[in-house]
């Protein structure tokens, strides 16, 4: 199980939002760059980059600094926010993004889904953002009404072969992750599946580790290691033995 440290860029500093909100922010530090950089010193393996501009924008706004990352660092890095065409992808992809992480679109333009897989494959994600039963699109400021299991399988028979699931009423809690609804999740999905919102001890790390074999292929950390909740080299020794 990969762990990924998540980096969260908003008016070009690193914060988190508690549950998304815009109006919930902490910051915490003035650099993403450096931000990385400190969790490739800790071992770190890959990157998970939300452009939180970007999602609440509809495009892409920080993509610069996560390819400054992948450039620097030389390790993989996966972005997500505001990607809703073709072209902002190309552009990701071009600029030395591993995955590009698409979430509104799997909702409201399942065709572009469609060809950005044919044509890019395994370097696209998508990413169902579950509130209760059902879909947060729209940097999660709207609800669909689409249940996330039932776009788990949209998604599958589209043929994304990785999906990517947050608990938005999870995230920036520190309340424990959603291991009920993963496993709902990772029945329906059937690829492989990273997951995040509320990962916040080792214990944590340790229940998701046991759902590898239903498909869970990693987990993505924030708070809790902004918090010093749990070390990332903690985190990995239990997910990464």
């Amino acid at each position: 199980m990969l762990i990924l440290p998540a980096i969260d860029i908003r008016k070009g500093r690193c914060v988190r939002l508690y549950q998304g909100r815009e109006d919930r922010e902490t910051v915490y530090a003035d650099s993403p760059l450096e931000t990385a950089a400190l969790w490739r010193r800790q071992g770190a393996l890959a990157l998970h980059v939300a452009d939180l501009d970007g999602a609440f924008a509809g495009r892409p706004v920080n993509l610069e600094a996560a390819a400054q990352m992948k450039k620097t660092l030389k390790i993989p890095v996966q972005v997500g926010g505001g990607f809703r065409d073709i072209r902002s992808i190309e552009e990701a992809l071009a600029a030395g993004i591993d995955k590009v992480i698409l979430g509104t679109a799997a909702v409201y333009h399942p065709e572009l889904v469609a060809e950005a897989v044919e044509r890019f494959g395994g370097r696209i994600v998508v990413s169902i953002d579950v509130s209760d039963d059902y879909v947060a699109v729209a940097g999660w400021k709207e609800l669909s009404s689409v249940r996330y299991d039932d776009l788990a399988v949209r998604m599958r028979e589209a043929g994304v072969r990785e999906l990517l699931f947050t608990d938005t009423r999870k995230d920036g809690t520190l309340s424990g992750p959603n291991v009920e609804g993963i496993r709902r999740f990772l029945a329906a999905a059937q690829v492989p599946v990273t997951v995040s919102g509320g990962i916040t001890t080792v214990e944590d790390v340790a229940t998701l580790k046991e759902l590898e074999p239903l498909g869970l292929a990693g987990a993505v950390i924030g708070k809790a290691l902004y918090d010093r909740r749990i070390t990332l080299e903690d985190a990995m020794r239990i997910a990464q033995p």
